[in-house]
């Protein structure tokens, strides 16, 4: 059976998951770090794609962009990916692949999840406990998002801009969506879109707009249900 390919919805943001293999650590250092923060910057600028928010952890990686066509975000991870395995090969003196197969993604209703995502991006650190508030991890866009520094690899999206007329404001608002934190039930949809790859929100809208270049939910299995099911949970493995 053959699989679907990756979901794309023009102007609309994408949530994307890439994992070492294995849960191999792709990052050792602080070399490391930098050194993909640069290839990521160069890559997306290359592919044409917008940068929202972004977390780099030891063994993987969240991005929330818009990409300018529908092979943007593609042509970014494949020259991103190139282009660090071979320096980080080169650098720890080993052979071979060091990503999970292919990177995960899905289309995000902005409207109803770019906030709510750009949250759950960032508060990775917190959840995995390795600090205890966001702004204190150094390798993520939440610094630029709270005011603590410019982060050259942002495009702020325009619903961050909504937050506030001048930066103090949206940089206060921000900070609040934060401390808010993310719900359980929350958490579950955005990884279950994520892994899955079906459209997290906003389907109704993206239909009427026709020009999604799949369909946006699986197909329904069996007689139809008096009452929509809940969305299937993710396994422990799954979770980030």
């Amino acid at each position: 059976m053959a699989r679907l390919q990756r979901l794309y919805v023009p102007g609309m943001p994408q949530l994307i998951l890439q994992r070492g293999n294995n849960r191999t650590t792709i990052f050792t250092d602080e070399q490391d770090f930098q050194q993909y923060r640069s290839f990521l910057r160069e890559s997306a600028r290359e592919a044409q794609v917008a940068i929202h928010a972004y977390v780099l952890m030891p063994d993987h990686v969240h991005f929330l962009v818009t990409p300018a066509a529908e092979q943007a975000t593609g042509n970014m991870m494949q020259r991103l990916g190139r282009r660090y395995v071979r320096w980080f090969n080169d650098r720890h003196f080993r052979s071979g692949t060091l990503w999970e197969g292919r990177y995960r993604s899905t289309v995000v209703e902005p409207r109803e999840w770019f906030l709510a995502v750009s949250r759950y991006v960032e508060l990775n650190p917190v959840r995995q406990g390795f600090v205890g508030v966001p702004s204190a991890y150094q390798w993520s866009s939440c610094r630029h998002h709270t005011g603590l520094e410019q982060d050259p690899l942002i495009t702020d999206h325009v619903l961050y801009w909504g937050l506030g007329n001048t930066p103090f404001e949206r940089q206060a608002g921000y900070r609040q969506l934060l401390e808010a934190g993310s719900s359980p039930g929350e958490l579950d949809r955005i990884r279950f879109a994520e892994h899955r790859g079906w459209v997290l929100g906003g389907e109704v809208t993206i239909q009427r707009d026709a020009s999604a270049n799949r369909r946006l939910s699986p197909l329904p299995k069996g007689r139809p249900r008096k009452q929509t099911a809940p969305a299937p949970s993710l396994s422990a493995n799954e979770k980030q």
